[in-house]
């Protein structure tokens, strides 16, 4: 990996954490949630229409992708909307790469290697500190379950659009038409969960919820660049360096507290997530 790809992939992890960081902050977290998923469909509608029309055979998976897509803002929003930045993000960021790891293993048919076994070890022990810190630290409990939500939402489209993708071979056009769809979902289930004012936004709202989305697709955008000049593994397990960034963005800007075991719980997931890619 060269220098330029290393700054590169590591910029990508800051957007990552960053667009997160932003759902924390101003409007309903709905709201802002609403607003990425609006902007990414229209970079992704802007990146489909540059690309051949996708075979019938893709529409299932990308309908399938984007229901789970759908699950997956609706789980993060709500998390956030319970708990701090640098306790949401890495349980569910950290969590899915083990869930991904252990479906493939058992219905997929991978083999299983030492090391892999060792990450999914590690990545256990800093995802159980993590949550255990919010037991033990007077923070709101209701976190969990929508963090771990987001975490198997995010396993699961992992899982559809990786085998949607080599199923049709268009990767660009399934992943413009994807983000089309999961705005088309996203934006029923939230009026249906939250009512027509979550759609309220004001211009500040806009904004932000513009940046938020221009950071997602340029976080994306910069890691699928950097599998093309680098090991997809390598990529990958540096890529995961977004959830120290996210820690670091929670303690910097949001004055949430760092203590010894929020530190080591997040270092923890770091490294097991990179020897599950290696």
């Amino acid at each position: 990996m060269t220098p330029a790809v290393l700054i590169a992939v590591l910029i990508a992890a800051l957007l990552h954490a960053g667009w997160n960081a932003v759902i924390k902050t101003g409007l309903s977290k709905q709201s802002a949630m609403f607003v990425l998923s609006t902007t990414q469909a229209l970079f992704g509608l802007a990146l489909a229409l540059t690309q051949p029309f996708p075979a019938p055979a893709a529409w299932p998976w990308i309908a399938a992708s984007a229901l789970v897509h759908m699950a997956y803002q609706l789980f993060l929003a709500y998390a956030y909307e319970q708990g701090d930045l640098s306790r949401v993000y890495p349980i569910a960021r950290g969590t899915a790469p083990m869930i991904v790891l252990l479906v493939s293993i058992l219905f997929l048919s991978d083999p299983l290697a030492s090391h892999e076994l060792w990450g999914i070890v590690i990545l256990g022990c800093g995802i159980a500190l993590m949550a255990r810190g919010v037991l033990t630290s007077g923070e709101s409990r209701r976190l969990l379950p929508f963090a771990f939500g987001a975490a198997m939402a995010t396993a699961g489209y992992t899982l559809v659009d990786g085998l949607g993708a080599r199923a049709t071979g268009e990767s660009l056009a399934y992943v413009g038409w994807l983000m089309v769809g999961a705005a088309l979902v996203y934006t029923p289930a939230i009026v249906a969960l939250r009512g027509r004012a979550v759609l309220r936004v004001s211009p500040r709202g806009w904004a932000v919820g513009l940046a938020a989305g221009a950071a997602s697709f340029g976080a994306y955008a910069i890691v699928v660049w950097a599998m093309t000049r680098a090991p997809i593994a390598l990529v990958g397990a540096l890529r995961e360096t977004s959830i120290l960034f996210a820690v670091l963005l929670g303690w910097l800007f949001f004055g949430e507290r760092m203590d010894r075991s929020k530190a080591v719980a997040a270092l923890l997931i770091v490294a097991g997530v990179g020897l599950t890619r290696l």
